[in-house]
């Protein structure tokens, strides 16, 4: 089994280049079941998650062609099977995003009840309303989602909080049914507005994607595209927290710093400096951090999948801060592996409060869930001695070779074989 061996305390210098935006191609690459043709992806992640997703597309009838970071996609000469099942689907749940698609190209749809990170509920009851909606009967059974239309009707679906799968998944739903919808109080995150940005290319008509209030004219037929997707702003502001965690001086390539505004202006409050150099970012931090207060929140927020980033940095923060989490409940399971490390945090239900330290130590840890990993690599950056870090598969869903890139800026990475998850 894989895991990450870091040894510490070492500011960070040179180059990173900044990977396309996995949570950007998962539905982009769920939106090729909404046509006929070879539509082709660009600037692809190579992520385990896309490979997923590559192995499901290609049990729902696709022929997927991986030459990272281009991906080909084109109907396969069998016939296609809506039918997404459970040892798939339950690895990652963004595997929910071909419901839409399959339900409103094929008329009927079987997807299981997905799985992914464990850092709280985050039920799909959203999707099954919205497509209840559109006309599509819904029924929950043997931990599977049967749905059935045989053609989707545009309507007005007001969503009861902000999801951003869910908000995908009608949206490319909707470009193949009859009339208009409305979607009230979508999520307004970067990466909806590029779906928007591709169903457009296919031939609906998106209006308002990256706003609270997207309309959508469907079409009797979509069209394949050729799209190269946008930089990912996580794998950027984890960067970002890595070198105000471990100092020095970065120029991250081609960062999206527009939709990482909320972090960026926390990170300069914490006395981390972020220029503009043409079309990338440099990242310096000389001085110690001052302590910083966040809460999370839906887009245009401080994005809850940077909390733990964020909350490694504040560890070796010169003072206290207080990170709140408002978007999921169980966000909080690397707390006790950044305290074996010797990080100094209280937890009160929704809410962590940070001590900063001089130094943390290095030790044995174990990643919880994606976001969690990325947060240990940070305090290991930072530690005195050796860190590992196990079951760093959470990591390898969503970052591209970390440890490569770390040790391009002059960190001690590198990736190992462990004989036992345990610590």
């Amino acid at each position: 089994m894989d895991a990450i061996l870091i040894r510490g305390n070492r500011p960070l210098q040179g180059q990173i280049r900044v990977s396309g935006a996995k949570n950007a191609a998962l539905p982009i690459l769920c939106a090729t079941l909404l046509s006929d043709g070879a539509s082709i992806l660009r600037n692809v992640p190579n992520l385990k998650d896309i490979e997923t997703t590559s192995a499901l597309l290609r049990f729902l009838g696709r022929d997927v062609t991986l030459d990272l970071p281009e991906v080909r996609v084109q109907p396969a000469t069998r016939e296609a099977n809506p039918e997404a099942p459970y040892d798939l689907v339950r690895q990652m749940r963004a595997s929910v995003l071909v419901l839409g698609p399959l339900l409103a190209r094929y008329g009927r749809a079987r997807v299981s009840l997905p799985g992914g990170c464990a850092i709280g509920a985050r039920p799909v009851d959203q999707h099954l309303m919205g497509l209840e909606a559109l006309g599509a009967k819904i029924a929950v059974e043997h931990g599977y989602i049967h749905a059935e239309a045989p053609r989707l009707r545009g309507a007005e679906v007001v969503f009861d909080m902000q999801t951003v799968t869910g908000t995908e998944n009608l949206m490319m739903a909707a470009a193949l049914a009859r009339g208009r919808t409305t979607l009230v109080n979508a999520a307004c995150e970067p990466e909806v507005e590029e779906l928007g940005r591709v169903l457009n290319k296919m031939g609906a008509r998106v209006d308002g994607a990256g706003t609270s209030v997207i309309h959508i004219e469907g079409r009797d037929e979509l069209l394949p595209f050729d799209h190269a997707i946008i930089a990912d702003r996580i794998e950027a502001g984890t960067f970002m927290a890595a070198v105000g965690a471990a100092g020095g001086d970065v120029l991250l390539e081609n960062a999206p710093l527009e939709s990482l505004e909320p972090v960026v202006v926390k990170l300069r409050k914490a006395r981390v400096e972020i220029e503009r150099e043409g079309p990338h970012v440099r990242v310096r931090r000389l001085d110690r951090l001052s302590p910083v207060d966040v809460a999370t929140a839906p887009h245009p927020g401080f994005p809850t999948d940077m909390q733990a980033q964020f909350m490694a940095m504040m560890c070796v923060a010169g003072g206290r801060s207080v990170l709140t989490e408002t978007v999921f409940e169980n966000r909080f399971m690397h707390v006790p592996e950044l305290s074996r490390m010797g990080a100094r945090i209280e937890t009160h239900s929704n809410t962590a409060i940070v001590e900063g330290v001089r130094q943390l130590s290095g030790a044995s840890v174990m990643a919880t869930d994606l976001r969690a990993s990325a947060s240990l690599v940070i305090a290991g950056l930072v530690a005195e001695g050796e860190t590992l870090v196990r079951r760093v598969y959470h990591l390898d869903r969503g970052y591209e070779q970390i440890e490569k890139k770390l040790k391009g800026v002059g960190a001690d990475v590198s990736r190992v074989k462990v004989s036992s998850e345990e610590p």
